[in-house]
């Protein structure tokens, strides 16, 4: 019976924090920030791309065929 008393007082602290003692972003901050991580994913996924075409140019000249 201790068990469940001492889940109930880790679900009851878990509910407290996230209710009372978050900081929850504005939607303005949420959408900047995924903004971001979308412009930073793109740059990254181009520098990959470029890097990978020219490793491919490079190994052709390498191994004609």
């Amino acid at each position: 019976m201790n068990i469940i008393k001492k889940f109930v007082k880790y679900c009851q602290t878990c509910y407290d924090e996230l209710a009372h003692k978050v900081t929850w972003p504005t939607y303005k901050e949420l959408t900047g920030s995924a903004m971001l991580v979308l412009s930073a994913s793109l740059i990254i996924a181009l520098v990959v791309w470029v890097m990978d075409f020219i490793f491919k140019s490079v190994m052709s000249v390498v191994y004609p065929g």
